[in-house]
């Protein structure tokens, strides 16, 4: 097992490198046009006109209510029809998508929690609601938002396994095809699982560090 094991490491592993690469890509941007998609979705759902919170609720609606592998297919498609993009591009902006519904629950639960007497006292102030909203409210609600946003991000990394199906050479469609190329299924997709696995790790200290560097209570307990 253990010998297995370690061929296909040796067979594989400037593939499983490359793919890994190409994984951390695709997360990193879909996840960063999520948080812009979920941010704008978080105002529109707090903004008091009804026609922008019927809008935000049918795109959160119908993205948390669709396969993410259906959801994916379609976007890939759709986009494709109207725009001519890479397999990398057009997955990237469908993850977003699918993720951008999660982060805008979390952007807006996390605004919601700040205490509503900080907008009062900055209207007090002289501020407007877009000034008070951007130098008080927005910086707490991101630091609330930190361990939420780190287990979103955890799960587009995972989530990220299904744009092989698109053609992208990630880790997974690298574990398809060296798996059908060795003979060795077992071997080859526990490799892939072990970087998936090391990755996972690595994104949970950096959110687990961040968060301790941005919560002042959490940092004077440690």
């Amino acid at each position: 097992m253990l010998s297995s094991l370690s061929q296909v490491v040796d067979m594989h592993f400037f593939a499983f490198l490359r793919a890994t690469g190409v994984t951390l890509q695709l997360t990193a941007v879909s996840l960063a046009l999520a948080v812009v998609i979920g941010l704008a979705f978080a105002f529109l759902k707090l903004s008091r006109n009804p026609i922008a919170n019927l809008l935000a609720n049918a795109y959160i609606g119908v993205v948390r209510g669709t396969p993410l592998i259906v959801l994916l297919m379609f976007l890939y498609f759709g986009i494709s029809s109207i725009v001519v993009l890479t397999s990398f591009w057009a997955g990237s902006f469908a993850l977003a998508i699918h993720a951008g519904a999660y982060v805008a629950e979390i952007f807006r639960g996390t605004i919601q929690s700040i205490d509503h007497g900080q907008h009062e006292a900055a209207r007090s102030l002289g501020m407007s609601r877009r000034l008070s909203m951007r130098l008080i409210i927005l910086p707490q609600a991101f630091r609330r938002a930190i361990p939420p946003l780190g287990n979103q991000f955890i799960i587009g990394l995972k989530d990220s396994s299904l744009v092989a199906f698109l053609g992208v050479s990630e880790i997974y469609s690298t574990a398809m095809t060296a798996a059908a190329a060795n003979f060795r299924p077992f071997e080859t997709y526990l490799v892939a699982g072990l970087y998936y696995l090391v990755l996972v790790l690595i994104f949970t200290v950096l959110v687990n560090r961040l968060e301790l560097k941005l919560t002042p209570d959490r940092r004077a307990a440690a």
